[in-house]
């Protein structure tokens, strides 16, 4: 049976803010190019209060929504795991650059980052060799080296 596919904008911010869009064929037709966060992104530190989680339940259901495939991190986790609690289904993916997700290899968005620097180096390179200059390059990864570690191989 076809169930519908909904997209919450800029993570569980969007679901207690109630931004939730419906996908259709149109709406998803060029997101494989443009990859990355295209819905958004967002923390909400307010989601571990369990008034907040209650009303995130009752906005899913209000739309009919009864499963959440949240991607992400840890806090990710942690709010799909709450929400489980609460009785709605969930399965969560890692997907961050940081790549520090316990019993992943690569998260969805590390391979992508890290193929990103290692493109931008080689360009920068030509311009550092011609002018005889060093130039530093500073990488995204919050706590995890993974992406400055795997980017300098």
């Amino acid at each position: 049976m076809f169930k519908e596919i909904y997209a919450i904008k800029d993570g569980y911010r969007g679901l207690i803010d109630d931004d939730i869009e419906k996908m259709t064929r149109h709406s998803v037709s060029d997101i494989l190019n443009r990859g990355g966060t295209c819905i958004g992104t967002a923390r909400l530190p307010e989601f571990k209060n369990p008034d907040v989680q209650k009303k995130g339940v009752e906005i899913l259901k209000s739309h009919g929504i009864d499963a959440l495939v949240a991607i992400g991190g840890d806090g990710t986790y942690q709010g799909a795991q709450a929400l489980h609690k609460w009785g709605i289904h969930t399965i969560s993916i890692p997907g961050t650059i940081d790549n520090d997700v316990a019993s992943s290899d690569f998260t969805i968005g590390f391979d992508t980052a890290l193929n990103t620097i290692v493109e931008c180096v080689d360009k920068i390179r030509d311009t550092a060799t011609s002018h005889d200059r060093i130039f530093f390059v500073e990488v995204m990864g919050r706590d995890a080296g993974f992406l400055a570690q795997n980017s300098a191989i």
